[in-house]
């Protein structure tokens, strides 16, 4: 499905209830599967989620999680060390494109049966589970924190649990963060000082129920169209926390730049266009955050405001690499883009009308561009790609928006 944007002004006062968090409920589902006695509400209505949910249910066979790079991660941990389940775990063709060696390497290390299939270091993998003895590992941590995430969520349920040696400077530690929050909350002891990870062997935790907190790079979507707005427009979004276990929250305080301030209220946060952006330009490294990249530089095309961002360097390994794929679209825009590997530079122009932007089967490549219809009619290509993480979501933009 491709959608046409005419130019659009947002309705002012607006409500959105936005569903859990996808990375909070996927590590909770695992985390569930390895400790029943958890119970989750507000879960993600995602495909990604579904997929998650699916493949734990398999014990033999295959398991395809076309798309979901969360779900191969964890679910290949899940799998390596559950003694009697033997899978082949695969995904789509872009999904065998993204590397897994550094998580299936620290798995062989602990002593887990994982063969490659086809491409070394690559899906899809072979796995036959095992009962795990051995308890450290090294782990490089400057590719994908998720590798990381995925040994720590298994970490517990294994007989002498696991000590993990960080290599080098950890990509998004506010994932890792979230990770490490949650054994705390069931109540599996944890520790990290000094580079080192250490999760120690729990077999019981108490009957407990998680309400899952919702998505805060959903949240990023309106935001920009807040920015984008005129002053004095405002939106409400629920259900949020201030002191929240996502690292995208840092949207409050990122926003600000752009004239946008946030007040959290009873679970809800309330954005108001509370003046002029007056920037020129603007520099950011998103090292610890790099999913909101693309909405973030939508909004500064919308704005006309030169941007340089850095810390990008996990965005090639994404759904698609997200750094070509912004320098492609953002050019037939009008805007003068440059990359290298992990940074991206970029000098908007008069912005172009009814350029078609195509996603690469990337939910946020739709999202992110969908605001810039407040400046321009725009067309997006394969819109229904949002499903991966947010299915509802031009359900939510066509209601509170209205054609010019």
């Amino acid at each position: 499905m491709d959608m046409q944007l005419s130019k659009k002004q947002l309705v002012d006062n607006q409500k959105i209830i936005i569903t859990g968090s996808k990375s909070e409920t996927n590590r909770l589902l695992l985390l569930q599967a390895l400790f029943p006695t958890i119970s989750i509400e507000n879960e993600s209505n995602s495909d990604d989620t579904s997929l998650m949910q699916s493949g734990l249910a398999i014990s033999q066979g295959i398991v395809d999680v076309s798309h979901a790079g969360t779900a191969m991660r964890f679910l290949t941990a899940f799998f390596a060390v559950s003694e009697g389940k033997n899978v082949i775990l695969t995904g789509s063709e872009r999904m065998k494109q993204r590397p897994i060696a550094i998580l299936v390497n620290a798995l062989r290390e602990l002593g887990s049966d994982i063969e490659y299939l086809e491409k070394e270091g690559f899906p899809p993998l072979k796995i036959n589970g095992k009962r795990i003895v051995k308890n450290e590992v090294s782990v490089q941590a400057n590719v994908s924190s998720q590798f990381i995430s995925a040994l720590l969520l298994i970490g517990a349920s294994l007989s002498n649990g696991l000590r993990i040696n960080v290599l080098g400077e950890i990509t998004s530690l506010s994932y890792l963060k979230m990770t490490l929050s949650l054994l705390q909350k069931i109540g599996i002891k944890t520790s990290f000082t000094n580079g080192i990870i250490e999760i120690f062997p729990t077999q019981f935790v108490e009957k407990q129920t998680f309400i899952v907190e919702s998505d805060w790079s959903s949240a990023s979507y309106f935001y920009s169209l807040i920015a984008l707005s005129p002053v004095g427009t405002q939106i409400t979004l629920s259900a949020y926390n201030k002191e929240s276990l996502q690292g995208d929250s840092i949207l409050t305080d990122i926003y600000t730049f752009f004239g946008v301030k946030t007040t959290f209220e009873n679970h809800h946060i309330i954005l108001y266009k509370e003046k002029k952006c007056v920037l020129k330009n603007f520099t950011y490294n998103f090292i610890n955050t790099p999913d909101i990249a693309q909405t973030i530089a939508i909004t500064c095309i919308g704005l006309g405001i030169n941007c340089e961002f850095s810390g990008l360097h996990t965005l090639k390994i994404k759904e698609t690499n997200r750094l070509e794929a912004l320098k492609i679209e953002l050019s037939k825009l009008g805007a003068q883009v440059y990359i290298t590997d992990e940074k991206i530079k970029i000098i908007p122009f008069q912005i172009v009308e009814n350029v078609k932007i195509d996603t690469y089967n990337d939910h946020r490549m739709a999202m992110a561009f969908a605001p810039l219809s407040l400046c321009v009619p725009i067309v997006i290509n394969d819109a229904d790609v949002v499903s991966k993480s947010y299915p509802n979501f031009w359900i939510d933009f066509n209601r509170i928006m209205v054609d010019i």
